[in-house]
């Protein structure tokens, strides 16, 4: 009996390490290849690299497989908040250590998905219902009333810093990981990227002018010629002085956040603009030449 026990015993812990093996290759069979992903690739690990990154808030546009720009950054804001020493957007050994560490990745819903040609945006953490929408079904900013805001304090706080066409560029910042109950289907991320470019480029204006900075931002995603994303109307090359010359990795403070706040539940004083420029700076004749709509503080608002 003490030996039928026992042989009992020993196929119990083979089973249990055969069933413990067969789950860590599956896991590993549904991570990366050994490929470096960058900027330009395109295939299943850029799909996969796209879906983890959404998984915790850090990309929120298409799943396509194509590693493009929205791609790129959502890379290195996810290797500066997990502390890569090299924040350079190439996903090599230790980023998808740390990808897989901190994130799921359920292939088969995805690929489901891709397969019924399906747009989808953020799908880990909490029920797909109530996840944060896609940039192009979120509702079109309107204009309200500004007189319940008229009585918001003017803070101000150092050198404002503006003038720009259109653009795309390159950053660093620390992003944090998605939090519940951001505002119009929001991130977190998106909020930190609205709040640093209010403050870096309207930090000595009125607080009326630094909504309208945030309004701006949000205008441009609901504009065809501008990327729809947060990140790639922020970082588009030549778009804002203050990613340009650094000034843009500042920490924000409250008013700047507050702000982002009041512009993404609709205020909006730059009345529907998607350019504004400071014309003591400015010297590209192509922005003087746009439609003007209103001045606040030092800081015109065009079409």
């Amino acid at each position: 009996m003490d030996k039928a026990r026992f042989m009992k015993q020993i196929v119990l812990i083979f089973s249990i390490v055969l069933l413990a093996s067969s789950l860590m290759t599956a896991e590993k069979s549904e991570a990366f290849t050994n490929q470096v992903i960058q900027r330009g690739a395109t295939g299943e690990d850029v799909v996969e690299l796209q879906a983890r990154l959404q998984y915790n808030g850090f990309y929120n546009g298409k799943i396509d497989g194509v590693y493009g720009w929205g791609t790129y950054w959502a890379v290195r804001n996810f290797q500066s908040q997990f502390g890569v020493k090299k924040v350079d957007g190439l996903v090599g050994e230790k980023t998808k250590s740390l990808l897989v560490q901190k994130t799921k990745y359920y292939k088969e819903f995805v690929q489901q998905q891709l397969q019924k040609g399906n747009q989808f945006t953020h799908y880990g953490g909490k029920p797909l219902d109530q996840q944060t929408k896609a940039p192009a079904q979120r509702n079109t900013q309107k204009k309200t009333a500004q007189g319940a805001k008229e009585n918001q304090k003017s803070q101000s706080g150092g050198n404002s810093s503006s003038g720009k066409q259109s653009g795309n560029g390159q950053a660093n910042q620390t992003p944090k990981q998605t939090a519940a109950n951001m505002p119009g289907g929001f991130s977190s991320n998106d909020i930190q990227l609205l709040s640093q470019a209010v403050y870096s480029e309207a930090r000595g204006e009125p607080y009326e002018g630094q909504v309208a900075i945030a309004a701006v931002i949000l205008n441009r995603l609901n504009n065809p010629t501008f990327p729809n994303t947060i990140a790639g109307v922020i970082f588009e090359p030549l778009a804002f002085t203050a990613v340009a010359d650094g000034q843009f990795y500042m920490a924000p403070n409250e008013t700047a956040k507050k702000a982002v706040f009041d512009a993404i539940n609709g205020w909006d004083p730059s009345e529907s603009a998607v350019y504004y420029f400071n014309p003591d700076t400015a010297t590209s004749p192509w922005i003087w030449g746009r439609p003007q709509i209103k001045r606040i503080g030092k800081h015109i608002f065009c079409e």
